[in-house]
């Protein structure tokens, strides 16, 4: 009985021998890595049993749908050329880095004596880049009680940046509530877009403002912008409107006057000034009811 176990157990494991040495299988150390841009990344790919001795091993790349070998035939290619190299048994090392290269890596191994002849893993990497100085717009001036929109840009950062905004060097929080420096503003903040707005504007709101763009590889920042706050001068409005109130009553006094004095009167003829023409012509003229209308009548003189 204890030799027929025994002889059961042997079967077993080398079932489980025969089928773990005649498998290529692959594994690695991180599935998404990430690198700062310019800087060097391993992309690992490991042989965790194999019985064939030269394997062929390819690195594809995969974006945009579709995919472009980087490693084919012992040779780095395409975008990857001179900046990678692959170190034994089959991890892809890139050495200088770039946004570009943000994307999907496979590696496959092939192994022709193996029973599991094909293995293959995805790596997802991201490459993070830096924020450039983001472009910003601060009005100048603003009256007191009106809006203000302040806009922070930057489009060069990945990950995508994230937006602060300051005024003077305190940094402006999310909720003015939470800050007893900003606790009397009115406004809102949106750190995704980089719009500050101010609903309505105080005094103490005045001041010189910049934004900063951040993600994880870094930070920028724009350059400081003063924001004026000026009062509304009701006072000035109102004597502007009776000056031009005033001017538009001399004008128009003007006007009248100069029809009273006949200077815009009409050169028509009328019934005072018609002269009757001479009747050296043989023909006699007749003045009709209506003003300026005439008809002649042809008459014989004997």
């Amino acid at each position: 009985m204890a030799r027929a176990r025994l002889a059961c157990l042997l079967t077993l494991l080398s079932t489980h021998c025969y089928f773990s040495v005649f498998a290529v299988v692959l594994t690695t150390d991180n599935d998404s890595p990430w690198t700062d841009e310019f800087d060097k990344i391993e992309l690992s790919c490991l042989i965790d049993s194999i019985s064939t001795p030269n394997p062929r091993i390819e690195w594809k790349k995969i974006k945009n749908g579709g995919p472009s070998y980087v490693y084919f035939d012992k040779k780095i290619s395409g975008d990857l050329e001179n900046r990678a190299v692959i170190r034994e048994p089959a991890t892809l090392v890139i050495t200088n880095a770039t946004r570009s290269d943000t994307a999907k890596y496979r590696c496959e191994v092939t192994a022709a004596d193996d029973q599991k002849s094909v293995d293959e893993i995805v790596i997802n990497l991201t490459v993070r880049v830096k924020p450039v100085t983001p472009k910003c717009s601060v009005p100048k001036s603003v009256p007191v009680g009106k809006s203000a929109e302040l806009s922070c840009v930057e489009e060069e950062g990945f990950p995508k940046s994230q937006y602060q905004w300051f005024k003077g060097r305190e940094e402006i929080p999310d909720d003015p509530k939470t800050s007893p420096k900003f606790f009397n503003s009115s406004y809102t903040l949106n750190a995704e877009t980089g719009t500050l707005k101010f609903i309505a504007v105080r005094k103490e709101d005045a001041g010189e403002y910049f934004c900063r763009a951040k993600n994880h590889a870094g930070a920028a920042e724009c350059p400081h912008q003063m924001m004026e706050v000026y009062d509304i001068d009701i006072v000035g409005i109102v004597l502007g409107v009776l000056v031009v109130v005033v001017v538009l009553l001399c004008i128009t006094v003007g006007i009248c006057c100069a029809y009273k004095r006949g200077y815009f009167a009409s050169q028509k003829q009328t019934g005072n000034n018609y002269k009757v023409p001479s009747k050296g012509d043989g023909v006699d003229y007749v003045r009709t009811d209506d003003e300026g209308d005439f008809r002649h009548k042809s008459s014989f003189v004997i």
